[in-house]
Formats: C-alpha cells, structure tokens, sequence
C-alpha cells in the first residue's frame, strides 16, 4: 500500500512542480489527489479487511455417536483427522444437538430452536424449514462470501427450501433424508449415485462421500483468494450401511459385529476425506486463517427404541440412541479450530448446542446479525478467546416427533448444566396423533429428572425426590413451547411452490408428502401435498411402479379433478395442458384399482405457459 501511495505521491509532485501559473488550479489538483488518495486508502483497507476475514469449513457427519471417535478413548475405532481439529483447537465436552438429522440442521443454520423454523422431523412434510428463515449462509453470502454445501441438506427438495433458496452459491446434494430414499431416483446407490449440481440432476463416478469430498476441495481451490464458508455435510454414516471392504475389513478382522464393521469403515472413510480437506487447507497456505468446526447432527443410529444397540458399539456409557432424548441421543462431539485464535487442546465443560453455531460464526466472521432476527443461540467467542471464563446459565429445550404438528409434552428434553428433566417416549417417530388429557397426564406422571453433572449416563431418576426442580423446569418448558408456537405461526407447513420462475418444473415425491400413516415404505399408502400454485397452465406426470392391472389415474387440487385410464404395463401417465388457479391447496394424485386407492411414487408439474 505505502509503495503505490508513493508512486502516487510523486506523480502528483511532478505535476504540480510544471510551469502552472493558477494558483487556483493547483489548488483544483491538491484536492482532486487528496480525494484519489483518499479513496485509494479507503480500497486498501477493504481489501485487507476481506483477507483478514476468516474462512470457515463446517464439518457434520450423519448418525455419528460422540462413543464414534477414537479422542473419546474408543479402543478400536481410529479418526486421527477428526480428533486433531480438537487437539489443534477447542472441544465442547457437552454439546447439545437435537435427536434427529433435519431439526439439528434447521437450528445449525439458523440459530433457532427447531419448531420455530416449523421443523419437527424427518420425514413427510415435518422436515420442511420455513421460506422466511434466515440461514448462516445466506449472511455470509450477503457479506461477500462465497457458500457452499456438499453432501446432506434434508430441509427441503423443492423451492422455497432448497439450499440455492437458502443462502448457498454452489451445491452438491442428495434428496430427500438419504440417498436410495423415496426422494431418489429408484435404486440410487451410494455407488455412482445420481445427485443434484446447482439443482441439475447428474450421475457422478465413486463412493459418494469421495464426490462430495472432492466438492469441497475444487470449492475452496476457486475460492482461496476470497473468504469462503464450506460445508460438508457427509451422509454417513446413516443407513444403509454400504461402504467398500477396503474401509470395513480392518473392523472385520478386530472381530467386530458386521454393524459395527460397515459403521466404523464408514466413519474411517470420512476420516480420511477430512484429511484430504485438511491438507488442501495448507497446500493453499490458508490453513491459520480458516475456522474449522466438526460436529454430528445426532446420536448413534440403531432401531428406533431407547435400548436397543448395536452388539458392543461403545458409547462412553451414555444412555439412549438415535431418536432418544437421552443423553446418547442428544450429545454430539463439537470440535473448532482456528490457529492463533483459539487456543489449542482446550476442553469446555460449559454447556453449549448446535443453536450456537450460526452466532459463534458471525461473530469470527465480523458479520452483523439484522436487528430484527431473534435467535435462541448465543456466540461462544467470547469464551474460546478467554474474555470470559464461563457463558451464561441456560437450559436447551429439545422436542421431536412424528408428524408436522408439535405436541406439548411429548418426547421432550430440558437440559441444564446440572439438571436434566426428559419426557420420553420408546417410539416417538411411531405416534403422530395428538395426546389426549389422559395421555398428557400420564406423560407429565413419567417425567424424568437426573442430576446429569453427576450421573452422566442417567440410571437414578430423582423426579419424585427433588418435585419442586422437576415443576420449575417443567414450567419453563411450558413457557418456551407456548413461545415457540407463538414464533412458529400458522404458516406451518411449509408449502411447496409451483410454477415459478426460480423452478419450472417441480418435482413432488413420497418423501414430501403429508397424510395419515403415510411414514414408511409401504408402496399401497396414499398422501397429499400442501402447495401453493402460480396461474397457469401445466404438464402433469404422474409416475409409478408398472401397473398389475387396469385401473384409473387421478389428481385433485382446489376445484380441478381429472382422471386419465391406466392400461396394464403403464408407468406413468400424463395429464396435458391443466390451468390451476392462484393460491394455496393440498395436491393430490394416486391410482385407483377395484375402488382400492393407492399413491404414485413421482409427480412432475411444469408450467407450460407464463
């Protein structure tokens, strides 16, 4: 900088120093080079500015216990480059997540307790996230950053909710919760899977988790010279458990059970992924200036009760899997790094949770949060720079079942630093009908109550020694649900749009859709809808397996119904050149055989005229 000024300086000295004989002119050119000099000054300070901000590389792997990770002493299971972001940085010892993939996602990128995002679940239209939520990515993107997601986004496969509606520049994703789910393509393999690139469907070559590693890499090779925000988000190692022998087979020979085999190759094949990133980090010299955060969206999968475990799958002692608001449930490695910023090798005991996440980031990132958006998270900044030894007192609040409506008291955790009181349920993805009195009662009969600091792995249930604890909390549940349900509106769920000019042509498949019993894999369940449709005329294709028999194709929405015959061997039918009207409506469309309804596996809406 100093050297161009005095390039400048010089410039404007000679020029000054030739015969002009104005003194107001001279004048003319003083200010002029004052003001040049000025602007060029305020141009070097951005720049540098710009570089100075730090990059960022997120980090979540899927279905990964905080039991899965060779730092927390487990015995057969190597992660040397996941645990050397915690030796290299800082480890939250107690991090919350939610028990399950898309509400823990929907808070991490917004800042937000789930259902005011009016993400509930998982599946049907429980998983969607709210149009008018504000993502960590789209702040970073609108402060100049460059965004990127590669791997998992489950909050959504049609705009409004798609991750290019939602603040990222580049992606890379599977549909749906998983690939091979009813999202995907039939028979979608985590081998050459067919993903969607910036919204175009494309077949890539390899194991899936290398493409959305190799991703990553080419994203921060374009963008080193400018701040970045990467996230990596690995669909593994959530089911099915495909990984090849190269990464299972070490597992095998240890004498694990064939779950734990596949699980443990996957989680090493992350490993090493994360290795390759790491390494592309300091090749590009950008490694001290790069905030790197990994963490899991939720505890260790197995089925989806409290006790059921894999055969010897460790779990540092914790309770509960996957689904459970018990601890094994609901606790989640959190390691961040970023050299000469946060001290190395410290370890927290403070409580803190996946909500955090987006105002720890703005903060590092000098990007201010609009002074209308209210987050329930709060920066730990504060406390990985040591300007303050301990955050405030809190408590998270975690809920989550099936289907999109929230139920008060059902499946729920309030988690304070000592205090933990739980309401818990065996199957809360099984039961999506609202509890009746008798069945609240029963619930608030069987709350739980433990001294978590003391008795980590949740065996001695105090709710009937310490009653008073188990009231006050239970009444600041209450007032955080009512409140949550005050912010969440009447909106929910979020509807799909049709027709606009962000997306022509739209895609609805089982994974979206809502109804009555309709979780599951079951070919013979019927669901809806919610969608709100632009004016117009369109294409409608209804597709499915090959039809056994005769029978008719129908859709239905607002005051349009047509029907189409369906031959033996079809599958797929077309209805042509429909108008549907302006506004919102439950889209429906299944076959009927013999008066027996059964739903479709695709429908494909395209606007054909604007």
């Amino acid at each position: 900088m100093y050297k161009r000024f005095s390039v400048l300086a010089f410039f404007f000295w000679q020029l000054l120093d030739t015969d002009i004989k104005s003194i107001k002119l001279k004048m003319s050119f003083l200010k002029l080079f004052g003001l040049f000099i000025f602007l060029v000054f305020c141009h070097e300070i951005e720049n540098t500015y710009a570089q100075k901000r730090p990059n960022v590389v997120l980090i979540m792997t899927d279905d990964q216990g905080v039991g899965d990770l060779g730092i927390h002493n487990n015995a057969d299971l190597k992660t040397p480059n996941m645990d050397v972001i915690a030796k290299q940085g800082a480890e939250f010892k107690r991090f919350i997540v939610n028990f399950n993939c898309s509400p823990t996602r929907a808070s991490m990128l917004t800042g937000r307790d789930n259902y005011r995002t009016g993400v509930v679940g998982v599946t049907e239209t429980s998983h969607l996230m709210k149009s008018a939520e504000i993502t960590i990515a789209k702040l970073l993107s609108d402060a100049g950053y460059s965004t990127g997601i590669f791997g998992k986004w489950h909050l959504g496969d049609s705009y409004p909710m798609r991750p290019s509606d939602k603040g990222f520049q580049e992606t890379l994703i599977h549909k749906g919760g998983g690939i091979g789910q009813a999202s995907d393509p039939p028979g979608n393999s985590y081998f050459n899977p067919v993903l969607e690139h910036n919204n175009v469907k494309k077949r890539f070559e390899g194991y899936c988790d290398d493409i959305f590693a190799d991703a990553t890499i080419d994203f921060i090779e374009k963008n080193k010279d400018k701040p970045f925000f990467a996230y990596y988000a690995t669909n593994l190692p959530h089911f099915p458990l495909i990984v090849s022998d190269k990464w299972a087979d070490p597992y095998r020979k240890q004498g694990h059970h064939e779950l734990n085999a596949l699980t443990y190759g996957m989680i090493a094949n992350v490993d090493a992924n994360i290795g390759r990133i790491m390494d592309k980090l300091k090749t590009l010299g950008i490694e001290k200036n790069t905030i790197v955060i990994f963490m899991s969206d939720n505890g260790p999968r197995t089925k989806r009760t409290k006790n059921d475990l894999y055969p010897d799958r460790y779990s540092m002692n914790l309770r509960g899997t996957k689904t459970s608001v018990y601890e094994n449930g609901i606790r989640a490695p959190f390691f961040i790094k970023w050299p000469e910023v946060i001290p190395q090798g410290v370890k927290f005991s403070n409580l803190a949770a996946h909500i955090d996440v987006m105002p720890t980031l703005l903060e590092a990132c000098g990007v201010a949060l609009p002074q209308n958006l209210k987050l329930d998270g709060l920066s730990l900044m504060p406390l990985l720079t040591r300007k303050v030894n301990q955050l405030p007192e809190r408590e998270i609040f975690i809920q989550g079942h099936g289907g999109s409506e929230p139920f008060k008291y059902f499946h729920f955790t309030v988690r304070g630093q000592k205090y933990k009181l739980i309401s818990p349920s065996d199957d809360p993805y099984g039961n999506i009908s609202k509890p009746s009195s008798l069945d609240v009662k029963k619930m608030i009969a069987n709350l739980e109550l433990y001294d978590i600091e003391n008795d980590t792995s949740e065996i001695y249930n105090l709710a009937k020694q310490r009653p008073e604890i188990v009231k006050s909390m239970l009444s600041r549940y209450e007032a955080w649900f009512d409140q949550a349900m005050h912010d969440r509106g009447s909106d929910s769920p979020q509807r799909i749009y049709l027709g606009t000019q962000f997306q022509y042509n739209v895609q609805l498949s089982r994974f979206d859709w809502g109804g009555a019993g309709v979780y599951g894999d079951n070919p013979n369940k019927i669901g809806y809808w919610e969608v709100y449709s632009k004016a117009s005329n369109y294409r409608i294709t209804l597709r499915f397996q090959k039809s056994v028999k005769a029978g008719t194709a129908i859709i239905k929405y607002q005051s349009v119904e047509r029907n189409v015959p369906l031959s033996i061997g079809d599958t797929s039918v077309i209805f042509d050149n429909i108008a549907l009207p302006e506004g919102p409506g439950r889209f429906e469309a299944y076959l009927n055989f013999d008066s027996t309804n059964t739903g479709v596996q695709f429908v494909d809406i395209e606007r054909i005229k604007f």
